[in-house]
């Protein structure tokens, strides 16, 4: 099929692209190469048209759900389709996190017609094939849906609630502490003042899930860090350079925010801040640089991954941009700790035990986890109290 890549109205390229297979066999033209994904461009500028080709396939192929998500099998089964790639040419690649799409050659459809911001769709039925315990084959699925472009190994859904849309998110298979973190994260970003998505915790199927809306507007696009430094770093400075990219391209502050986040991981333990999970929000129109996007995605913390009721790890090593550091030598790279008040978490431990204890009926978690998570959570409080009172 011979398509346009569209960045909202505007034309970035023409290529040939073979449904079946979810790849791009030529290229055409190239329209306007900044209005593409900022990986293609960075390729484009720096290798030849056979590299760029198999970038634009990889690209398009990491938009749909990923074949190691949580019980894939069980939901392709559900909605009646063999492989995820399928799903991608079902609703023109639209998303939720940027506005590119495939655009049929000789088409007169326009974005206007088409995209989900402005356009309802049917999440009730993705949202049971995702999460129900016991779910009816007979229904038939809209395959229609940004559902159909969701990254990560978690189980996840886009519905709209009161014309918002948000981003339902559960744990993986039996653990149920990941979106308790998505909640104590917002919690501890609301108290220190930190930008982030507000996550809140719902329950569909006797499941506890987390709940944030859509960062990401009509006019704007999500690119995370990935994308910013690919083919543009020196990946033993990646932290500094990054910081430098943002800062050149008019993004206030930005040391400042990058910052925050990796104190909210300190604080959570988060061992999974890699580099999709953070970036820049940019207007599609005009290609400027807003800001740093909201903090989202950290679910993967407290001990999930180790936890053991016998023993508590107080403290570990997180994702810094190329390698994996100890939390505690991440902080060396905080240039100022004057403005954390973490009086402000005071209180902070047993907010989120309460909310543990409400959620018990549903998570089944014991008391002796509840009360560890948070003896946890109070230790590493008072830890970076201490690194922060050095550092005064």
């Amino acid at each position: 099929m011979k398509c346009i890549l569209m960045n909202k109205n505007t034309e970035v390229l023409v290529a040939e692209y073979k449904e079946k297979l979810s790849v791009f066999t030529k290229i055409y033209e190239i329209k306007n190469i900044d209005y593409a994904p900022m990986i293609l461009k960075n390729e484009y500028q720096k290798n030849g048209n056979e590299e760029f080709l198999r970038q634009l396939s990889d690209w398009f192929k990491g938009r749909g759900i990923p074949s190691f998500r949580d019980d894939l099998d069980i939901l392709l089964a559900r909605i009646n389709i063999s492989s995820p790639k399928e799903l991608l040419d079902k609703a023109f690649g639209l998303s939720l996190s940027d506005q590119y799409w495939l655009k049929p050659f000789a088409s007169k459809i326009e974005y206007k017609d088409i995209n989900f911001f402005d356009h309802d769709f049917n999440s009730a039925d993705f949202t049971n094939a995702t999460f129900s315990n016991n779910y009816d084959f007979s229904l038939q699925v809209s395959l229609i849906s940004p559902n159909n472009t969701t990254d990560g190994r978690l189980k996840k859904t886009w519905i709209i609630d009161n014309g918002t849309r948000y981003l339902l998110k559960g744990g993986y298979k039996t653990e149920v502490m990941q979106p308790f973190n998505e909640v104590l994260a917002t919690m501890i970003c609301e108290k220190l003042g930190f930008n982030c998505t507000k996550y809140e915790t719902i329950v569909i199927s006797s499941k506890a899930l987390s709940k944030c809306p859509c960062f990401i507007n009509k006019d704007t696009e999500f690119i995370p860090a990935y994308q910013i430094l690919y083919n543009n770093c020196d990946k033993t400075k990646a932290y500094e350079e990054y910081i430098k990219i943002l800062e050149e391209n008019g993004i206030k502050d930005a040391r400042t925010k990058i910052e925050n986040m990796f104190i909210l991981d300190y604080l959570l333990l988060n061992e999974d801040r890699h580099l999709n999970n953070f970036g820049i929000i940019r207007d599609v129109n005009t290609l400027k640089w807003l800001d740093v996007a909201p903090i989202f995605d950290s679910g993967q913390a407290l001990n999930i991954i180790d936890y053991n009721d016998e023993e508590m790890i107080i403290n570990g090593q997180g994702r810094f941009f190329y390698t994996t550091l100890n939390f505690d030598i991440i902080t060396h790279y905080i240039k100022d700790f004057n403005r954390f008040d973490l009086s402000k978490l005071d209180n902070l431990p047993e907010e989120f035990a309460s909310l543990l204890h409400k959620y018990q009926n549903i998570t089944k978690m014991t008391d002796r986890r509840i009360d560890k998570i948070c003896t946890l959570l109070l230790a590493r409080i008072n830890k970076l109290k201490g690194i922060i009172n050095d550092n005064l």
